[in-house]
């Protein structure tokens, strides 16, 4: 039977996909700031793009919850608080616990090697301080085991609020004591998940996630109170 060479092809990343993703990026990293007006002209001239995708990934953007949309005027970077954080992460704490008793069961050698292999990649980040590179690797890292779990309806809960958590984890790699204890926690996650010990694993990954959202929501509440 002769193959559909126009059915079979691969379908590569829109411009609306990597708009969204610069922005997310530019986000999530606070090169553009909680709060700020969003310069649409002078994205376009950065991306070099006209405005209709770039509202486009705005759009998707404020489903996301990452920016605010008014009429007749800019959008808006939202700003974090010390609730919504709690709240988020208590929620993604849940995911993350039942990703790990999951992934616990049905972990493979390859699987290990591969997490493995991201781990060590992070090792150097740290060591040389750099805390961006750093922070991208642990969201693989996290999304890797979520992935192993191997649940649809978990990981499509699990991708709906990451990028709700994601500026709440960047912050708290700034945080350089709870970064240490953060690639602590990641050499016991493994220990835990080669060991196949779903529910440590489990109690381990919500409480690791649950202290970064805390630790970023006091953060947030020290600096309410130092404005005011």
């Amino acid at each position: 039977m002769p193959i559909d060479a126009e059915e079979r092809l691969i379908a590569r990343p829109t411009l609306h996909d990597q708009v969204v993703e610069q922005l997310r990026e530019m986000i999530v990293e606070a090169e553009l700031v909680p709060g700020d007006r969003v310069d649409e002209k002078a994205l376009c001239a950065v991306f070099g793009i006209s405005r209709t995708p770039l509202r486009e990934a705005l759009k998707v953007l404020a489903s996301e919850g990452l920016v605010e949309l008014f009429p007749n005027r800019s959008p808006r970077v939202t700003v974090l608080t010390d609730r919504n954080v709690r709240e988020v992460f208590e929620v993604i704490s849940w995911l993350d616990r039942k990703a790990g008793q999951l992934a616990a069961e049905k972990v493979t050698d390859k699987d290990i090697r591969a997490l493995k292999k991201i781990h060590q990649q992070m090792l150097q980040h740290y060591e040389h301080d750099e805390r961006t590179e750093y922070f991208r690797l642990n969201g693989t890292l996290h999304s890797s085991i979520v992935k192993i779990a191997d649940n649809s309806v978990l990981d499509s809960l699990y991708a709906g609020l990451l990028t709700q958590t994601q500026r709440a984890r960047y912050m708290a790699i700034q945080l350089h004591d709870h970064w240490d204890q953060g690639v602590r926690e990641h050499e016991k996650i493994f220990e835990l998940l080669a060991n196949k010990d779903g529910v440590a694993l489990g109690e381990l990954l919500r409480d690791h996630v649950r202290q970064t959202g805390e630790r970023v929501a006091e953060s947030l509440e020290l600096g309410d109170s130092e404005s005011k």
